[in-house]
């Protein structure tokens, strides 16, 4: 099987729609690969012995994750490691221009970046098949995170309300640089970006000198739908939208 995004001369919509699944688990397979190193980095600034393995044991499951999309690729005759190879430079820019500068920050990071984040994979699963969406949905669930981060921060708000609008707009920079990640993907890896489409083959290749206009615009429609589970987050927080 092919797994490079350049489509041969007899491509089909299939074939699209296959290297843009390989795309989809190589780029979830990776996010979670480095999301295990930074979550495991950012329990040392944890305060609290608790706190430092609570932080530890989410980069296990981080960690976790990442072994089932791995092992999910090798059953789809896919190499991992060439399936992640194009999505490593820029999640690594995404993670260097949002590095956290104080323990909250880097818990609002964990839950809200990789929230959203997984939000949109999650999205993007529900269009391919039965298999790839379970185990993607499965990969980027948040409930751990939100269990031990959410009182955290609410916790430390209440005690200091000036915090609040702080974590705000650290919030809101987050879900802006997680947009822009998204878009450079999209722009540089047609398959994927015929996926996020929705199979629209014809539209995507209008687009492919390179502009990635339309490829964008998809994107931030999609991004424009995950208001709901990002506010929730916020909510749960005690920080304001």
């Amino acid at each position: 099987m092919t797994n490079g995004s350049v489509p041969t001369a007899g491509s089909g919509p299939g074939e699209h729609a296959e290297r843009g699944v390989v795309d989809l688990l190589g780029l979830l397979a990776y996010a979670e690969l480095v999301a295990f190193f930074r979550t495991a980095e950012h329990a040392e600034l944890a305060p609290t012995l608790e706190a430092k393995g609570k932080l530890a044991g989410l980069a296990a499951g981080e960690y976790a994750n990442h072994e089932r999309l791995y092992t999910g690729l090798v059953q789809r005759g896919a190499d991992p490691e060439e399936a992640m190879r194009p999505f490593v430079a820029p999640l690594d820019a995404w993670h260097a221009r949002t590095e956290p500068q104080d323990w909250l920050e880097s818990l609002v990071k964990i839950y809200v970046g990789l929230g959203i984040a997984g939000d949109f994979y999650r999205k993007v699963a529900e269009l391919t098949d039965e298999g790839t969406r379970e185990l993607a949905t499965s990969a980027v669930a948040d409930t751990q995170r939100a269990e031990f981060i959410a009182p955290q921060v609410r916790a430390a708000v209440e005690a200091d309300p000036a915090l609040g609008g702080r974590l705000s707009l650290w919030a809101r920079r987050l879900v802006g640089e997680a947009l822009s990640q998204a878009q450079s993907v999209a722009a540089s890896r047609m398959d994927l970006a015929v996926l996020l489409a929705g199979g629209a083959q014809e539209d995507t290749e209008q687009h492919g000198d390179g502009s990635g206009s339309g490829d964008l615009a998809t994107v931030s429609r999609m991004f424009a739908t995950l208001t709901d589970a990002h506010n929730t987050r916020l909510a749960a927080m005690g920080l304001g939208s």
